[in-house]
């Protein structure tokens, strides 16, 4: 498949894999001492299998530091990775590795996948108004004249649930929440297929986040969009996501649907990150133990040898402190836990009933 043939298209079926990665990696070297030399490497995203389903929210979690970032960003081709594949579905059904192509090649996957970021304060350039801002990767792309796109950036600020009028202000004359709408509508620009939303309202005040939570889903629905949705809010993704993906140490060590990760995980990493998800009923509230996690999030250049969380696993044996897991699959889910199949975890509902 040339990339030329890579075009939008809003109405495909939901179900089949619009983009998987095959043993994605990026790694960084790490520099030190007088002459700089090369003194390790740090393994941001280590391996990672991973598949976006057409029209789904796939929601991507962990703590901070454990590669959910690096990750969205060799998706959307702002790294090169290191070594693996990125396998993108094209309208057509052919498949294509994105991983391999050129910067010039690259150009219309930039048109179909694009990145929504985490701070609307710094995203925006402040010297620009909103027409401009908007404007922009249509005039790259080449999307039409002026007037033209003069109508489309009116359009999209009609759809973010702004006034077409705000054209020509500057972003420092809105809220946060009406600046991530702005940075919204300039993903849109271009009709994507996946949008990849980098805690995209982990910056806004409460308040506003569930409009622009509820404002994404509306858009999935008009357009058909498919969203990664990278959070370190296990209680946002249990809104925002059909789908979740759990990463630690660069590594994913479950995916699940967002009903049975939540109900039951598999993974004591998910059980840990589900007890610290706030309950919205003050009946349950005091009912539920937090599993505090010993230590910090391992050092992605000096990872622990046999699985990566045993440092911090209460669960852990022998094994587990020598011996790497794989992802493996458990009854249609996928888990990187030895003893996976033995333990009986609890998830959210489980720990308010019990």
């Amino acid at each position: 498949m040339t990339t030329a043939e890579i075009s939008p298209d809003t109405t495909e079926a939901t179900g089949r894999n619009l983009l998987t990665t095959e043993g994605l990696s990026m790694h960084f070297p790490l520099h030190g001492g007088f002459l700089g030399r090369n003194r390790g490497v740090l393994k941001a995203v280590d391996g990672v299998d991973l598949a976006i389903k057409t029209g789904r929210t796939l929601g991507l979690v962990g703590e901070s530091g454990c590669g959910k970032t690096t990750l969205g960003r060799c998706i959307v081709r702002a790294y090169e990775p290191t070594a693996g594949k990125i396998r993108y579905q094209g309208v057509d059904g052919t498949e294509v590795d994105l991983a391999t192509l050129s910067e010039k090649q690259l150009k219309p996957y930039r048109a179909e996948v694009r990145l929504i970021f985490q701070d609307p304060h710094s995203s925006l350039d402040p010297r620009k108004t909103l027409r401009d801002l908007i404007a922009e990767p249509l005039r790259v792309h080449e999307r039409g004249s002026r007037s033209e796109i003069d109508d489309r950036v009116a359009d999209l600020l009609r759809r973010v649930g702004l006034r077409a009028e705000y054209a020509h202000r500057y972003p420092h004359a809105f809220s946060g929440g009406e600046r991530q709408r702005v940075v919204i509508a300039r993903a849109l620009a271009l009709d994507p297929r996946l949008v990849v939303a980098d805690e995209a309202v982990s910056a806004l005040d409460v308040s506003v986040r569930a409009q622009i939570l509820n404002l994404l889903k509306d858009l999935q629905e008009e357009s058909g969009l498919t969203y990664l949705f990278v959070s370190h809010d296990l209680g946002i993704v249990e809104h925002a996501a059909d789908d979740v993906a759990v990463m630690y140490i660069g590594k994913l060590v479950e995916t699940a649907s967002t009903d049975e990760l939540y109900t039951r995980p598999l993974h004591p990493y998910t059980e840990a990150l589900l007890s610290a998800v706030p309950d919205p009923d003050p009946r349950s509230r005091g009912k539920r133990s937090r599993i505090v996690l010993r230590g910090e999030i391992a050092d992605p250049s000096r990872v622990p040898p046999g699985c990566p969380f045993h440092p911090r696993c209460g669960y852990a044996e022998a094994r587990c402190r020598t011996e790497v897991p794989q992802l493996r699959e458990i009854g249609g889910r996928k888990v990187a836990c030895h003893l996976a199949d033995q333990l009986e975890l609890k998830g959210v509902a489980a720990a308010v009933e019990a």
